[in-house]
């Protein structure tokens, strides 16, 4: 494959994904490793549940009646930036990010995040006036990125190589549930004649938060933040527990912690843990760009059309009836569980560049029959005489998104941003991807019903000319990361060197039988002076 498939030339030897490739004992056979995963579900998977409801209450929400009469039937503008304050307040807290994440570890920021989200969703439930339902959104969007950063990372940090890709991608299939939830939820409260029937599902948005301040402390400390933290035993113990049941002679653990410490302090001698750490090296600006561009794929692919706006499309077509729209409106969250789940398990099969372009190329597809359907329902309803069979095939498309979508831009987000920044970068590196797709989610959520407004369905060509870009900027830019653990992958676009260092620690525990250091400052005992960095 052309463009940018090769890994780099700092792509290190991949001796810890040998040897975990050589353990054929299951996960769920593995008592520790099991319990360890079953509990990620509810503290760290669930918070994309978050992200989901809100953008199911929303689109399910001006469906509603009494939500619609409350707030004055808001349209335009308005009815923009009440959906797209969510995403406003993920961008006021992205600068905070990395800190927090640095000073009190993942499960810390997840527990600081969630609070804030119940407060903004008990905020949400009594706001007496479009003003107010909009700082409560705000508040909620404050608290999400904190969580997502921190999750996803933990995530990473905590799982065993053979099963980390498959789990970083199902991070972002809870956001389904949280999409089915919702629309579930609102569906049932649809024909409430009271202001409850848009009160509980506002009110309801906390619960994942809730779960994960419950559950969360339930969890061990990423080991990567516990090296960095020179707390190096614990992080030692935490690897022998949940990728060796407890064996503390196992090879495997004592190569992926030598892998680990000698990583994180060859990051950290050249890291001045700052934000001028993403622009410092060559290195660095290319995963900053490639962060950037992903952050507004996901965003302006045309999925917030179908999140925030399925009513609105639904209506465009002349399918105005609140509980049809509320029937597509829930199967179409099924149906993208179903796609997503599903992809989810394909990313240990298939490289990340094959994905990415079977999505991008497969988005403009749906994208380019979409617009055209969409066109002639339009035209069938108001020339009075309906297409029967555009409107079919307008929802057909419609649905067709969803695996399509899922194939890069949910089932592997986080999978490829895990993998592509090193330790010392990784909550500023995903932050900044944030930034990005909060900034592309803000923007296209309030765009969106004016450009609907205002030029009909010749607002889809736009999706459909962006498609075109997202197509090229992959093929030539993205990396390939596929079958590497993520020390292996930590210096992808360094020099070669600072890889070797790595690899020459992870051999003298695995052909010399040397021991790896564990005890306090191990970390910073490692010496790269002579190494020279790639800027």
């Amino acid at each position: 494959m052309g463009g940018a498939g090769t890994s780099g030339s700092g792509a290190a030897d991949p001796i810890v994904t040998r040897l975990a490739n050589d353990d054929k004992v299951r996960w769920y056979k593995k008592p520790n490793l099991r319990f360890l995963y079953f509990l990620l579900f509810p503290t760290c998977m669930g918070i994309e549940l978050t992200s989901g409801f809100d953008s199911q209450m929303i689109n399910a929400l001006q469906i509603v009646p009494s939500w619609v009469s409350y707030f004055g039937d808001p349209q335009g503008s308005l009815k923009g930036i009440i959906a797209a304050a969510y995403s406003l307040g993920a961008i006021l807290s992205l600068p905070f990010i990395g800190v927090v994440n640095d000073k009190f570890g993942r499960r810390w920021s997840i527990i600081g995040g969630s609070v804030i989200m119940v407060i903004g969703a008990l905020i949400q439930g009594f706001a007496v006036n479009a003003g107010m339902y909009i700082v409560a959104r705000l508040i909620l969007g404050f608290g999400i990125p904190t969580c997502i950063v921190s999750a996803s990372s933990l995530i990473g940090e905590l799982a065993y190589p053979k099963e980390r890709p498959v789990l970083t991608s199902l991070f972002n299939v809870a956001y389904f549930v949280g999409q089915i939830t919702a629309a579930g939820i609102c569906f049932g409260t649809n024909n409430i004649t009271t202001n409850l029937a848009w009160q509980i599902p506002s009110w309801l948005q906390m619960c994942p938060s809730l779960v994960q301040i419950a559950f969360v402390l339930f969890l061990p400390e990423s080991p990567r933040w516990l090296v960095q933290q020179d707390r190096v035993e614990e992080a030692y113990e935490i690897l022998v527990k949940y990728h060796a049941e407890g064996d503390r002679e196992s090879e495997f653990v004592k190569a992926e912690f030598a892998q680990i410490q000698t990583t994180i302090g060859i990051e950290l001698e050249h890291s001045k843990r700052s934000w001028a750490d993403l622009v410092y090296t060559a290195g660095m600006r290319r995963r900053m760009l490639i962060s950037c561009m992903l952050g507004l794929f996901t965003q302006w692919s045309g999925n917030t059309l179908i999140s925030y706006y399925l009513g609105d499309l639904l209506a465009m077509i002349g399918k105005s009836d609140s509980v049809f729209k509320q029937q597509i409106n829930l199967a179409n969250s099924c149906w993208q569980l179903v796609c997503g789940t599903f992809v989810a398990f394909l990313v240990t099969k298939f490289k990340r560049r094959q994905m990415y372009l079977a999505c991008t190329i497969s988005l403009l597809c749906v994208y380019i029959s979409w617009t055209i359907s969409m066109e002639r329902a339009i035209a069938g309803k108001d020339s009075g005489h309906p297409n029967d069979a555009a409107n079919i095939a307008t929802i057909f498309w419609i649905f067709a998104y969803s695996p399509c979508y899922n194939i890069g831009y949910n089932a592997l987000t986080y999978t490829y941003l895990v993998e592509l920044w090193p330790f010392a970068e990784r909550s500023r590196g995903i932050a900044f991807f944030q930034l990005f797709g909060r900034m592309a989610g803000f923007f296209t959520t309030f765009v969106n019903p004016i450009g609907l407004a205002n030029v009909s369905w010749r607002y889809l060509i736009s999706y459909c000319c962006f498609l075109v870009f997202e197509i090229a900027f992959v093929y030539f830019m993205f990396p390939e990361t596929f079958g590497r653990t993520l020390e292996e992958l930590a210096f992808l676009f360094e020099d070669k060197a600072l890889a070797d260092e790595a690899a020459h620690a992870v051999e003298k525990v695995v052909v010399h039988h040397e021991e790896p250091t564990i005890g306090k400052g191990a970390t910073g005992a490692i010496s790269t002076s002579e190494v020279k960095r790639e800027v």
